[in-house]
């Protein structure tokens, strides 16, 4: 992920899910067949798309998850970089993108973990009213990553798109 780190990439990457595969080769075609049409740009190795769905096409070819728990990155300054993009979009409401009170979203990291929409920006998470970003970091920090911060809309999903992937269509219709 260093080694990809250049001048032509504003930030490092973020690892959300690595996995040391049986078939690395049918994996890698898998993953192109199954998110071809996610590409942002022709004939780059770079998609659009939810986390959570190339991570279960890699767990199909997965021997053992080896997802580092903390940022690989080389330095302090491309780990506060990374942060602050995590935490910079201004304040995300449910009205937005129109995900109705009492509606439950999916975690991205756990399709099984589920919280409910108790307001236009608090969620019941676990018995517990919280942010949708104080609700994804328990999750982050329980699957063993060591993230300090995260946009919350990322990290759940309503009808199987991010909360991100619905904000973004509706901002994109509204220009």
């Amino acid at each position: 992920m260093c080694e990809l780190d250049t001048t032509g990439i504003p930030l490092p990457f973020e690892c959300f899910s690595a996995w040391e595969v049986t078939d690395a080769v049918m994996a890698e075609k898998a993953l192109h067949v199954a998110f071809g049409d996610h590409r942002i740009r022709e004939r780059r190795e770079f998609f659009r798309l939810s986390p959570d769905k190339p991570t279960a096409i890699l767990k199909a070819f997965g021997i053992r998850n080896v997802t580092p728990s903390n940022d690989v990155v080389e330095n302090i300054d491309d780990l506060r970089a990374l942060d602050k993009a995590r935490s910079r979009r201004p304040k995300f409401t449910f009205d937005m993108v129109g995900v109705p009170v009492s509606a439950e979203l999916n975690s991205v990291f756990d399709d099984e973990v589920t919280c409910v929409v108790q307001s236009n920006n608090k969620v019941l998470f676990r018995g517990q009213s919280m942010s949708l970003t104080q609700s994804a970091l328990i999750i982050a920090h329980e699957t063993g990553r060591n993230w300090k911060t995260l946009a919350g809309p990322e990290y759940w999903k309503f009808e199987d798109q991010t909360l991100s992937e619905l904000r973004n269509t509706e901002e994109a219709s509204d220009e």
